[in-house]
């Protein structure tokens, strides 16, 4: 039951699409001056050595992340609002999306040269986007699961070292179940109810597909407003297929928006490992279609490079119902 470990992948095709597409979304949700709960259901270790034996072994990072932070973006692809990066470490990705994901990746390597050293797992990426200086005065609250105990415990050593105090909060618990206690979240000050809650089980198990789904109809029953944002592999199995059309309809029948985001990055030479995975999000921003789809053209770009057939992504959109 606890095999999987995200040591392993870290940084690899899938946290890129999953990682790009959270901050995206954190992003447009922070504009609103209003506190945010944000909810990861399982949250692994918190942050990754890119040159652990785990990283090293699988190598994923170094056809993930790795090629992004050296790779500069094909000019046409560049945007003519968003100036060129300080950084060198952001190479000349200038979509606005891929560019922040960049830099705050950045942020966690400021003594690196050469490839970067530390790969941040969602918890430390939402803890930073809700502690920058702008963001900080709002006091948004992170609350994180953990059920594999030797992740669990690493977690709890990073959580500690933020000294973040009450605004975060870990527990040693299944996320989907824990999920339950914590919608509709409790009113800021105003009134106002606001959360965005991520899931990207391993799904080792193949219930853990009927579980997600699950747990989405009950928050939507819960807390319809919700932002919620599911990660799942793109794998010839048929709860994989399923998942994300369930997830449309669940979407659908609540007269919620959606967005489904899909990348593959073709093929790998032995025909081993994952090479596809979809970012699904119900309640989407109006502006995150619009940014994954200039985005990822440039991922994939870099990220296929001798790779086989089957190189493609996609974004597809519904509106909600009135």
């Amino acid at each position: 039951m606890f095999s999987y470990r995200h040591a392993f992948h870290a940084g690899n095709h899938a946290d890129v699409l999953k990682h790009l597409t959270l901050l995206a979304t954190l992003r447009h949700l922070m504009r609103k001056p209003t506190p945010l709960l944000l909810v990861d259901t399982h949250a692994g270790a918190g942050i990754y050595r890119l040159d652990s034996d785990a990283a090293q072994t699988s190598g994923e990072a170094g056809e993930g992340i790795a090629r992004l932070q050296a790779t500069p973006a094909p000019s046409h692809h560049r945007s003519k609002t968003v100036p060129a990066p300080a950084s060198s470490a952001q190479g000349a990705m200038q979509n606005e999306a891929l560019a922040d994901y960049l830099e705050v990746v950045a942020r966690f390597n400021p003594a690196a040269r050469g490839a970067w050293r530390v790969y941040p797992g969602s918890p430390l990426l939402m803890h930073a986007l809700m502690t920058e200086p702008d963001r900080a005065v709002v006091h948004d609250r992170l609350k994180l699961f953990e059920l594999h105990p030797t992740d669990a415990q690493a977690l709890r050593a990073h959580i500690d070292q933020l000294d973040a105090g009450r605004q975060v909060t870990m527990t040693r618990q299944d996320g989907l179940a824990g999920l339950k206690a914590l919608l509709p979240p409790p009113p800021a000050a105003g009134g106002s109810r606001r959360a965005l809650v991520l899931i990207d089980p391993s799904y080792e198990i193949k219930s853990d597909y009927a579980k997600v789904a699950e747990a989405v109809q009950d928050a939507l029953k819960r807390f319809a407003t919700g932002v919620y944002l599911v990660w799942y592999p793109i794998i010839p199995r048929p709860e994989a297929h399923g998942l994300p059309r369930r997830l449309r309809t669940l979407a659908q029948q609540a007269g919620r928006a959606w967005l489904d985001a899909t990348l593959h990055i073709g093929a790998a030479a032995d025909g081993a490992g994952l090479t596809a995975s979809g970012m699904f999000v119900i309640n989407p921003p109006h502006t995150l279609k619009a940014l994954l789809d200039d985005a990822l053209p440039q991922v994939l770009d870099t990220l296929r490079e001798g790779r086989g057939r089957g190189a493609a992504w996609s974004v597809e959109a519904g509106a909600a119902r009135a």
